[in-house]
């Protein structure tokens, strides 16, 4: 019946009475704002990136020429690169480029860098997605356990266990697991990695690794961190006092009432982990040999691959700044006082 009158209404107040609606929504206001405010942060970090990139040591023209170039020849590149025109016109340009798709070519392959970063753009989301899918399926249950018996046994090894994990680096957990399951046990390969579409069980075989050495320090993380707020509201906050005097059960207690409120914090620190860990793919892709962004980037340093590193850097703040972006969004969806008091 509400369904029916909802659409009913809908009907009669016609698409501007619709767009109205929708762009009264508080939760609506609150993305074109944050998206808004996204905008100049890209353009500050493009500004930041352009300006290291240009006083960077080198010369690329040089590199791109050969090292036995005349410097005629050297200068007919540095031309074609456009690196003879002041920097404001060579910056201008290159960000009318990657709004419209043209984000230059590799003074290195010369190819496009739009192509490049098309090859090795999935190798690196791939690793991304799964590694925060093993962070949040490990921390989830074992916070939650952890939480409810402060104290006891499995709390203490969890508290061990993590601390030491946290300790260990991201590039000595690699090489810890390499050589545990690469060649003590040859359970898995060490380096390489096998496109999804080549043969799905071998790709999974080729990012286990990489994607557990990303993701277990996170888990451990956000496992210590989930626990301690959890056990914080089980012990002093009202309305789970309020909870168990109704006699709702001490599981319920935890998982609805408890990790309800604690989800925030944990959103919190998903949303600044994002840019950790995409960092975190250049050392891991290196180490295992993976064919993503984080090694392109390196590569790209390490030639003075200008429009390269260029594009790279950019993606990598760009996710950082969005995933932010998506954090504020969800806070707003997941706590109604947060979009209506951002009015």
């Amino acid at each position: 019946m509400t369904s029916t009158v909802e659409t009913t209404s809908i009907r009669t107040e016609g698409p501007q009475g619709l767009l109205g609606r929708v762009a009264g929504s508080p939760l609506l206001r609150l993305v074109v704002r944050r998206v808004l405010i996204a905008i100049p942060l890209l353009l500050a970090v493009s500004i930041l990136t352009f300006a290291l990139m240009a006083v960077m040591p080198g010369d690329p023209a040089r590199n791109m020429a050969g090292m036995n170039a005349s410097e005629e020849q050297v200068e007919a590149v540095r031309h074609q690169l456009g690196l003879d025109r002041p920097p404001v016109e060579r910056y201008l340009t290159w960000l009318g480029g990657f709004v419209t798709g043209n984000l230059g070519k590799s003074s290195v392959s010369g190819q496009p860098v739009a192509q490049l970063l098309a090859e090795r753009m999935p190798v690196t989301v791939e690793l991304v997605l799964l590694a925060f899918a093993v962070s949040l399926l490990v921390s989830l249950p074992v916070a939650l356990i952890a939480a409810r018996r402060p104290g006891g046994i499995f709390d203490r090894v969890v508290m061990v266990i993590s601390m030491t994990l946290l300790a260990v680096p991201n590039y000595v957990m690699a090489l810890l697991l390499v050589l545990v399951f690469a060649v003590s046990l040859r359970a898995l390969p060490a380096i390489g990695y096998v496109p999804v579409t080549t043969d799905v069980v071998a790709n999974l075989r080729s990012v286990t690794l990489p994607v557990l050495a990303l993701g277990l320090p996170i888990a451990c993380f956000y496992a210590r961190f989930l626990r301690g707020d959890l056990v914080e509201q089980m012990n002093s906050a009202e309305y789970i006092e309020t909870a168990r005097a109704k006699g709702v059960g001490p599981w319920k207690v935890l998982l609805v009432h408890a990790f309800r409120n604690s989800s925030f914090g944990l959103l919190t620190l998903v949303g600044l982990n994002v840019g950790g860990l995409v960092g975190g793919t250049v050392i891991i892709e290196q180490i295992f040999s993976m064919p993503g962004l984080g090694v392109m980037m390196l590569q790209g340093v390490g030639s003075q691959d200008t429009a390269v590193v260029q594009a790279c850097v950019f993606i990598f703040a760009a996710v950082a700044i969005f995933a932010n972006l998506f954090v504020d969004v969800m806070y707003a969806v997941l706590d109604p006082r947060i979009r209506y008091g951002s009015r």
